[in-house]
């Protein structure tokens, strides 16, 4: 009988210190997610990496990874054209934030209905200047092809052709722009040179404009990439200081 009971007394005693030893676990458990949830690392899913320039920055940032082109040169292009005023229409029927041509559009296979669309419209933009880029690939230096290119954009491929052909026949270099093309560009609006029988796009007369537009949209993308690298900055500073803090 004292054997009974003696083992009935260890076995409580058992018991009792299991259910106090679980109840230590649950509690010291129930502790450990605030532990975590302090030593998680920030998360800075709500901070942009990319500076915030229109409406249309996500349009530019797709168009540009079609072509492989940095965003900012689109944007750019479209601040000079239309200061992104996706509703400008010019006074030649250019339209949309990117101020193309209709017969540009449409030789792009954009349906009219959709020449105001400002998704279409960017891309289109870009599908341009991938051509416009490759039909310069003669120029080697990359910095001398954007000049051509944003001349073609807004003066048309067929007039820098034959600013290049005439630059070529005077002993000038074809495949630099300024001092050389740019000014043989200007001399298409006199007839001794556009009638030259190698220049097949007759006369041109908008040459200050399109002379505005190379040294504009240059000047712009300048400052949107500066504004761009001011903003990393800024996000930097931002992390850092909260590392900093954490360390402290």
């Amino acid at each position: 009988m004292k054997a009974r009971h003696s083992f009935q007394f260890l076995l409580l005693g058992y018991m009792a210190m299991l259910t106090a030893y679980v109840a230590l676990s649950e509690g010291h458990k129930g502790h450990v997610p605030e532990v975590a949830e302090i030593a998680r690392e920030p998360e800075y899913e709500y901070l942009s990496p990319h500076v915030t320039l229109s409406h249309y920055d996500d349009f530019f940032r797709e168009a540009a990874d079609s072509i492989e082109l940095d965003w900012l040169l689109i944007a750019a292009i479209a601040y000079t054209e239309s200061r992104f005023d996706s509703t400008a229409v010019s006074t030649v029927g250019a339209r949309g934030v990117m101020q193309m041509m209709p017969r540009t559009l449409q030789g792009l296979e954009v349906p009219d209905s959709l020449y105001a669309d400002n998704r279409h419209n960017i891309m289109a933009s870009a599908r341009y200047l991938k051509s416009l880029f490759y039909m310069f690939r003669r120029v080697k230096n990359y910095d001398e092809r954007i000049n051509f290119v944003l001349a073609s954009y807004n003066a048309g491929y067929g007039h820098i052709m034959d600013a290049m052909r005439l630059a070529r026949k005077h002993g000038h270099d074809r495949h630099k722009w300024n001092a050389s093309v740019d000014s043989f560009l200007i001399k298409k609006s006199i007839p001794e040179y556009y009638n030259d029988s190698i220049c097949r796009n007759g006369e041109f007369k908008d040459w200050k404009q399109t002379l505005s537009f190379v040294s504009k949209v240059k000047r712009h993308w300048k400052r949107f990439y500066n504004m761009q690298q001011e903003y990393s900055d800024s996000i930097n500073a931002v992390m850092a200081a909260d590392t900093l803090k954490r360390i402290r």
